[in-house]
Order: C-alpha cells, then sequence, then structure tokens
C-alpha cells in the first residue's frame, strides 16, 4: 500500500514536477492532493475490490427494529446480510412493503429476516430497518464494500489499487494543464482503462462469485 502522500508524489514525478514532503506544501501539490481523492473515488466505485470488504456486526435487542450501520456512511455496495444466531440469511425487502408491515395494528415480531435501509444518521451513517422486529438479542452481519473516506492525512494508506487512482490523477492532471511532454489525456487515460481492466481480471479470478463490473 502507499500513502496519500506516497500517491501525490508518485503524480508529481510522472508530470516532472518536484517532489513535496506534505501533500498541502504547495498550491500545485495541493491540487493534485484533490485529483488524487477524485481518482481514489472513481477507482473505488469501479469495481468491488476485495480489500475494501468489511463486516458491519449489528447487534439487536427485543422490540427495537432500527439500527445505524456505524462506520459504512452511504457509498458501501451489499455483498450479504447474514443472521449469525439463528444462521439465516437476511434479505433485502422494498420499501413499500417494509412500511406497511409497519403499519398493521401488531406488527410480527420474531427473529428478523429481511432488512431495508431507511435514511442516514447525524454522522451520515446509513440506518437499517429490520422485520421481523427483533424479539430479542441477535447478532446481524452485514458485509460490505465501504470505500475509504477522502484522504486527508499524509501517512494515511490508500486502500484501493493505488497504482490504478496514480494513473487516473495524472490523467486528470494533464487534462488540467494541457498536453504534458507529447502525452494527451486521452492517451493517458487509455492507459489507466487497461491498467484498470488487468486489476479488476485478476480480482475477478481470486473473487469470481464477488465481482460485479461495469466498464467506465
Amino acid at each position: 500500500m502507499a500513502t496519500y502522500l506516497e500517491t501525490v508524489n508518485n503524480v508529481l514525478r510522472r508530470l516532472r514536477e518536484p517532489t513535496v514532503t506534505s501533500v498541502n506544501e504547495t498550491n500545485y501539490s495541493a491540487m493534485i492532493g484533490v485529483m488524487v481523492n477524485d481518482a481514489k473515488r472513481e477507482v473505488e466505485d469501479a469495481a468491488e475490490w476485495n480489500s475494501l470488504s468489511s463486516t458491519i456486526t449489528v447487534n439487536t435487542v427485543a422490540d427495537t427494529y432500527n439500527y445505524t450501520l456505524t462506520g459504512a456512511g452511504t457509498r458501501f455496495r451489499v455483498l450479504d446480510v447474514l443472521n449469525d444466531t439463528s444462521n439465516v440469511v437476511v434479505r433485502q425487502a422494498p420499501s413499500h412493503w417494509m412500511n406497511k408491515q409497519f403499519l398493521l395494528a401488531s406488527p410480527a415480531k420474531d427473529t428478523p429476516i429481511y432488512y431495508n435501509f431507511n435514511g442516514v444518521d447525524s454522522s451520515d451513517n446509513t440506518q437499517v430497518d429490520l422485520y421481523p422486529i427483533p424479539n430479542g438479542a441477535y447478532t446481524l452481519r452485514f458485509n460490505l464494500i465501504i470505500p475509504q473516506a477522502e484522504l486527508t492525512s499524509d501517512s494515511t494508506r490508500v486502500v484501493a489499487p493505488h497504482h490504478l487512482i496514480a494513473m487516473l490523477a495524472y490523467a486528470k492532471a494533464i487534462a488540467e494543464r494541457g498536453e504534458d511532454g507529447g502525452n494527451l489525456s486521452s492517451e493517458a487515460y487509455a492507459l489507466y482503462k487497461g491498467a484498470l481492466a488487468n486489476e479488476v481480471a485478476i480480482e475477478r479470478n481470486r473473487y469470481e462469485d464477488e465481482m460485479n463490473w461495469t466498464a467506465p
């Protein structure tokens, strides 16, 4: 893994610019930092990278149906949800169906086997409703692909493939200032797309059942 600072310096070297000791050392390096974060988001959204996989555990209490997926944010993707206590798969239900169940005079209280995302809390973490309403303590495991938070600290390690992020940020930097050493931004972007396709193919080979990819 490379750090935020190392990734920014990688891009600066490609641009034949002086490297820095901090991302915000110069106005230009700070701008490259913004482009690295933009590129990071695009790379994260391009595939279900195993390096971004995480499990968030929800421990229910009786008669409470709404819970917060602390640390999940809002950009995650779901791999699966398991009721670890009852050893059953928890399935996603449509919002309109869930709403109808909660409007019943006596909503069912039992082992939760359905979930539905319902808004966010004050920290922008997604909230989830469970049905039936838990009638006791259950452990639910939400297996998710969670993008990394925006990079701000020099020493933060980039979790998604950092070489792809550097390549895409480089293409963006060329586009920002025009042709660079004969390499048009379109050519640099084409090289990035080729590298992305190769990395996705490698990832797909290791985790064939988990990959869903749409070409950029």
